[in-house]
């Protein structure tokens, strides 16, 4: 498994820019792995986390379709889903896009799950930290350089 090179999240595009992740990811719940993949996909953007996209396969956790949707200007309108691993349940915790846009059309039911309401997320063998804020749903690696949004003060650059 390749390490995790120095990435810059000023240096990533905008628009976003879609890419295969050349490692595991294992997300978890309730003391059990609810996702694991080696066919993740992630999207960069400026100024953000990478986030980070599960194959629907790769998703063992039971997912309860939740009201109300959030429209990305990028992607299109997502779905939102609570996430349950046995007796725990997270709320709103994961979302996916059912008919995303032109060029994000290989994320069409790839789930994508917020690392502040999981046990624990790993990109390889790292443990992510939640991008900052209550919004956005990048995972922070301790390769990642520069200002991530999210954070007080950031949300509207």
């Amino acid at each position: 498994m390749p390490d995790l090179t120095p990435e810059n999240v000023q240096d990533y595009p905008r628009p976003p820019a879609l890419e295969p992740v050349p490692h595991r990811l294992r997300v978890v719940l309730g003391g059990e792995t609810v996702a694991e993949t080696t066919r993740a996909l992630r999207v960069l953007e400026t100024h953000h986390a990478p986030t980070y996209y599960i194959p629907p396969d790769d998703v063992m956790a039971a997912l309860l379709a939740v009201r109300g949707t959030t429209f990305c200007e990028w992607k299109g309108r997502a779905a939102y889903f609570d996430v349950q691993s046995g007796d725990k349940m997270a709320a709103r915790a994961a979302w996916s896009y059912s008919s995303p846009t032109g060029r994000f059309k290989a994320l069409t039911g790839y789930l994508s799950f917020y690392a502040s309401a999981m046990d624990a997320c790993f990109v390889g063998e790292e443990r992510v930290i939640p991008q900052p804020g209550d919004f956005y749903g990048g995972w922070v690696t301790a390769n990642l350089q520069g200002r991530i949004k999210g954070a007080t003060g950031t949300e509207h650059w």
